[in-house]
């Protein structure tokens, strides 16, 4: 006759709680760290590069967190080409407070500086279309007209427009601000960003016969020199009326060199009269 099979042993409290205790430094071994190192990551302070990047205008949203380093930039495929047609382009842009539809064909006949920015209501944007606002005359002065873009909407630059300065908006602004909601400018002059969804700070000097002479790509963090953009107009003007002239750094003062090179020539031909 088989034994009967022994009873279990009774489980009492304080052996529960026992075996709680001796399976706890398990369950802390076994605990994901993603949470700790997250946790970590969140509290950890941005190093100075990284606040740079941030206020500068690297995430143009602030509080936005970091969904690419500063040199992660994906480009779209450029139409624009040095000496080639500029890429066509129209829409509609805030001018004088108002809504019109602007395109690239009626700055015919005229220099045209086309900038990019990445987004309104940033930290650097501002202080770039303020600076070639407050100097358009500069450029009308030589038959140059000014006109920046972002992907924002119209009503957006309008609402920008409209908050004054000390509130980090732009004040009654003297150059068009065009929309790029579509994205498709910005990607035909090769400066939209696919990881980012805005772009990057491109500035493209068009001539009167709509002919693409200049491009300038900066990152996000540093804005472009107006008196450089002049500079570089002026070269161009400077080689379209004389040829293909070498010019060098200090275009401003070509018209100086060229009046005294006309002056010492006439000097040495009258010189030369009383010789003979």
């Amino acid at each position: 006759m088989e034994a009967p099979p022994a009873p279990l042993a009774a489980t009492t409290p304080a052996c529960g709680r026992s075996r709680r205790l001796l399976l706890l430094p398990l369950l802390l071994f076994l605990l994901p760290t993603g949470a700790l190192r997250g946790q970590e990551a969140e509290e950890r302070p941005r190093t100075r590069q990284e606040e740079c990047h941030f206020y500068a205008g690297g995430q143009v949203y602030p509080g936005e967190a970091s969904r690419a380093s500063p040199a992660d930039h994906s480009l779209h495929h450029s139409k624009a080409k040095i000496s080639k047609p500029a890429p066509y382009w129209e829409g509609t842009a805030v001018i004088n407070g108002e809504f019109k539809e602007l395109k690239l064909t009626d700055y015919r006949g005229k220099y045209l500086v086309f900038f990019f920015y990445p987004l309104d209501f940033t930290f650097v944007c501002p202080t770039e279309i303020i600076a070639f606002g407050d100097r358009i005359e500069e450029f009308k002065s030589i038959n140059t007209e000014v006109v920046a873009c972002s992907v924002d909407s119209q009503f957006t630059h309008l609402a920008w427009i409209n908050t004054p300065r000390r509130q980090g908006g732009l004040g009654p602004i003297k150059i068009p601000l065009l929309s790029d909601l579509t994205h498709q400018i910005s990607k035909d002059y090769g400066v939209y960003l696919e990881d980012s969804g805005h772009t990057l700070r491109g500035l493209f000097i068009i001539d009167d016969k709509g002919i693409l002479r200049q491009i300038t790509l900066n990152d996000l963090p540093v804005g472009r020199s107006v008196d450089e953009t002049l500079r570089l107009v002026q070269a161009f003007q400077y080689t379209d009326r004389h040829g293909e002239a070498n010019c060098g750094i200090n275009t401003r003062y070509y018209r100086k060199q060229k009046s005294a090179l006309l002056v010492g020539n006439l000097v040495a031909k009258l010189s030369n009269l009383e010789m003979s």
